[in-house]
């Protein structure tokens, strides 16, 4: 095998050429000047290998680091430092890494994982999603300690600007959750997620439905072909409460007699809803045919609706209204309770917030309420002044 020496550097690895086709070697070997025995394989079709050449007990040896851009130079040379650590305490660093021959790929640690949180996590269904439809499709055959910080950080930006940073931010902590997983499973010493930066969201901006809006949504949904989801939908808008709140309510719950629901796994603990007439109305019109009260389309008695998104962007875009979530529903309750005059105790209450610091976020008063709100301090200045003027004029008369 032909051996070079060079500094590694991104100009300098990419500028190598690939091992000659005529050549007997299957690679040629490029030593770095700046950390003694790490290096560099070229195949014959350019494919770039980290890996540390060391002796052991009187044996030459060679341990694969990474393969190049996916394992960083740096990450390179911090893997090799620390195995070369080993050494001095006199351990074998592949007595470490022999466990990677039978390391995971990450859709094998995915299905594990998934089999692991469905029990208790409450967004495991969303988590499948994402890993179904982005995260298995980018990182699925990738043994999962060959994945690096610098591979975390591209996906972060890359899913950040096919949908949103805010997105983004839930497909990373997904990632620091699978990773950390597989910490405590002992299939990994640490995870490439841990110095990744979230995005910075604005918990503040809020999208809520106008009257007008709401309105429009209603006349759309009487349209619509899918009751089933347009009553979830309904219910959502009418109580606050969280969509798996609404989609995994069972009739065992409801009590239409004291107009109450109850939540036995709500995401703030078991707690009570109080219903208004219009949400009375709409439950004593759905007919039991399942155990939950809003049935999913395929062996409804067993499984509750799995998501009304379909049906909610098709009435959505039959009112003309854009820039609406899901969440929204339960945003607009809140926003309609406090343009009511409802205090932040009760939007806490009503939405189910076990901090009341979470219910700030809801204080987003309309235009017209704020001025109504200035109005009635001008009626009292105006009052006030005209009184003190008519007392003044009284008070010359006499």
């Amino acid at each position: 095998m032909v051996t070079r020496k060079l500094r590694f550097t991104n100009r300098s690895l990419d500028a190598l050429p690939p091992c000659p086709t005529s050549s007997a070697s299957k690679a040629i070997e490029y030593s770095d000047l700046e950390t003694p025995g790490l290096k560099a394989l070229v195949s014959k079709s350019r494919e770039i290998v980290f890996y540390l050449r060391y002796v052991f007990g009187g044996k030459k040896r060679a341990m694969r680091i990474g393969a190049y851009p996916g394992t960083t130079i740096h990450d390179a040379r911090q893997r090799a430092q620390e195995s070369k650590a080993k050494l001095d305490v006199n351990i074998d660093p592949q007595d470490t890494t022999d466990r990677i021959k039978g390391m995971p790929t990450f859709r094998e640690h995915s299905r594990a994982y998934l089999k692991f949180v469905e029990g208790y996590k409450r967004s495991a269904n969303a988590d499948e999603s994402k890993l179904r439809l982005h995260l298995n499709d980018h990182f699925g055959d990738r043994r999962l300690c060959d994945i690096t910080t610098r591979d975390i950080q591209a996906y972060h930006m890359m899913i950040s600007k096919k949908l949103s940073q805010s997105t983004a931010n839930r497909h990373l902590a997904l990632l620091s959750m699978m990773f950390n997983v597989a910490i405590q499973w002992d299939i990994l010493e640490r995870s490439p997620t841990k110095s990744v930066k979230k995005f910075k969201e604005d918990s503040q901006k809020q999208r809520f439905l106008s009257p007008d809006e709401i309105g429009r949504l209603y006349q759309a949904m009487e349209a619509e072909d899918n009751k089933v989801a347009v009553n979830a939908l309904k219910l959502l808008l009418l109580t606050g409460c969280r969509r798996e709140e609404i989609l995994k309510l069972k009739w065992d719950d409801v009590s239409l007699e004291s107009g109450t629901l109850f939540l036995p796994d709500s995401k703030t603990g078991s707690r009570y809803v109080q219903l208004n007439a219009a949400a009375i109305k709409l439950l004593e019109g759905i007919e039991h045919v399942s155990k939950f009260v809003f049935p999913g389309h395929h062996d409804g008695e067993n499984k509750p609706l799995n998501n009304p998104r379909k049906c909610f962007t098709r009435l959505l875009t039959a009112a003309g209204i854009e820039h609406i979530r899901l969440h929204d529903l339960r945003h607009t309750h809140a926003s309609i309770l406090v343009n009511q005059g409802a205090s932040l105790f009760v939007v806490q209450k009503a939405l189910g917030h076990s901090n009341p610091i979470t219910s700030q976020r809801y204080s987003h008063l309309s235009d017209k309420t704020l001025r109504d709100a200035s109005e009635t301090v001008s009626d009292l200045i105006n009052r006030a002044s005209k009184a003190a003027a008519e007392n003044a004029d009284a008070a010359q008369t006499v």
